[in-house]
């Protein structure tokens, strides 16, 4: 009777251990997404709208000064690459899922890696979706010629926004898809801008009637404030490491991704920016501001060149949509799995049949939509004086990465890195492009970007406050 008890009991053990494994493994994100859709994501999201019109506000504050816009995208492109290969020494150390709120956890603090998830999760991914999604919307009433209000732009962003959550809650695959060709579509009318000005010869056209003429100048060290722009041209990048454990082979793919990437954007970027300005000149760009590229599209392809260019456009907004949906839906399911949010145990579990929590996108949809009606009312009112809601967490975002720098330095220290390039080099780098970014944003709206580090701040600690308490 005794032997017979033990073994009911040991087989009973068994099967708990096996349910508990199955349990932990069912939580465990599939690796579906290979070296390409990694890199995709890196360009996709970095490449958006802001490119093909930030190049003006480049132009004016640098003066229109060419070369001097080009250090510009030099110096943004330089804490992005640094910052990338001094990330990558954590990618390689870890495999858990959320990317840098795992990184704060594994190598700093659990209670910090709480306070920036909580950023990430609330502020972050959702107000740059909103954002971005409002933006697919004007270039669609522009399109299609319809009544460009703010309600029709917020309206057609919101149905962009639903339309991209569906596809990536439906198929994780299929959203993968859309990222790898919504990259390569978008390429097209930045390299082919840029090629075809090595070719072109025809006159810089006139400044149009009724619009201010703006000529070169000197700013001083004012043109450290087109660093704010540029910051948003290359904002995103970091949103990649969210999906690192559904990456196959990770610490090869995403240390590749994450270098080649931003070297990639920087070189397009370069060549597009050059090739406008051989095209049109600083000056017609400075003073016909957003509407110079539009220019661009009749002179190359005539009078529907307008119209392509927008849709290429639109194209390369929504594969930013699409990239940061991709990422921002995982993010409480990945703060749940480490007891970061309330209710954890429910939102941590992933569902077998789409590889995701559908709490987690239910939380991440619902955060979207508020900051979506937030920037309905800070537009409609002008309370952010001509600035976004997507402004809000940028400049904190690169701050926030002090941190992680001065870690893998401390690393270094001890000797769990024994690269120097890798453990000082690149991280003071990192830091260096982190800070002028800061200083830059700082120049540009010194009141609001105050406001909305402290904001950011004080979402951290909630965060911070949460994990310690709980």
């Amino acid at each position: 009777m005794t032997a017979e008890h033990n073994k009911a009991n040991k087989e009973h053990k068994l099967g708990q251990n096996t349910i508990q494994e199955s349990k932990k493994n069912s939580n465990v994100p599939k690796q579906h997404y290979g070296f390409f859709t990694a890199t995709a994501m890196v360009i996709g999201i970095v490449i958006g709208s802001g490119i093909f019109f930030k190049a003006d506000e480049v132009l004016n504050y640098t003066g229109g000064d060419i070369w001097l816009g080009i250090l510009v995208f030099c110096i943004g492109a330089f804490g992005i690459i640094f910052g990338s290969l001094t990330l990558t020494e954590f990618s390689l150390r870890t495999k858990g899922s959320g990317g840098v709120v795992n990184y704060y956890e594994d190598f700093v603090s659990e209670k910090v890696a709480s306070g920036f998830g909580w950023f990430q999760t609330f502020v972050y991914f959702p107000t740059i979706t909103a954002v971005v999604s409002w933006v697919a919307g004007i270039y669609t009433c522009l399109l299609f010629g319809l009544n460009n209000t703010l309600e029709n732009q917020i309206g057609i962003g919101f149905a962009y926004l639903v339309l991209f959550f569906l596809i990536n809650i439906v198929s994780v695959k299929f959203g993968g898809y859309m990222q790898n060709l919504s990259t390569s579509i978008k390429l097209i009318p930045l390299v082919g801008i840029a090629l075809v000005s090595i070719f072109w010869n025809s006159n810089i056209p006139a400044i149009p009637e009724g619009v201010t003429l703006i000529t070169s100048r000197e700013v001083g060290i004012g043109w450290l404030a087109a660093l704010a722009p540029v910051a948003y041209s290359f904002d995103g990048w970091v949103a990649v490491t969210s999906i690192t454990s559904e990456v196959k082979n990770p610490k090869k793919n995403m240390t590749l991704a994450l270098i080649i990437g931003p070297i990639v954007v920087l070189t397009v970027y370069v060549m597009y920016f050059l090739g406008l300005n051989k095209m049109l000149g600083p000056e017609y760009i400075m003073s016909v501001g957003d509407g110079a590229v539009n220019l661009v599209g009749e002179m190359l392809l005539g009078g529907y060149g307008n119209r392509i260019i927008l849709t290429l456009i639109i194209i390369a907004v929504l594969g930013v949509v699409n990239g940061i949906v991709l990422a921002g839906l995982r993010m409480p399911q990945a703060l749940a799995s480490k007891g970061m949010l309330p209710f954890s145990s429910k939102v941590e579990v992933i569902w077998p049949k789409i590889n995701l929590s559908i709490w987690s996108c239910v939380i991440s949809f619902a955060i979207t939509t508020f900051w979506m009606a937030a920037h309905y009312f800070t537009q409609k009112w002008n309370l952010l004086s001509g600035g976004d809601i997507s402004e809000i967490s940028i400049v904190f975002s690169y701050t926030s990465y002090l941190i992680l720098y001065a870690k893998i330095m401390t690393m270094r220290k001890e000797n769990r890195i024994t690269s120097n390039f890798k453990g000082i080099i690149c991280p003071i780098f990192a830091t260096m492009g982190s800070l002028i970014i800061l200083v830059g944003g700082f120049l540009s709206n010194p009141v609001y970007v105050t406001f909305f580090l402290l904001f950011c701040f004080v979402v951290c600690v909630i965060g911070y406050w949460y994990y310690r308490e709980s």
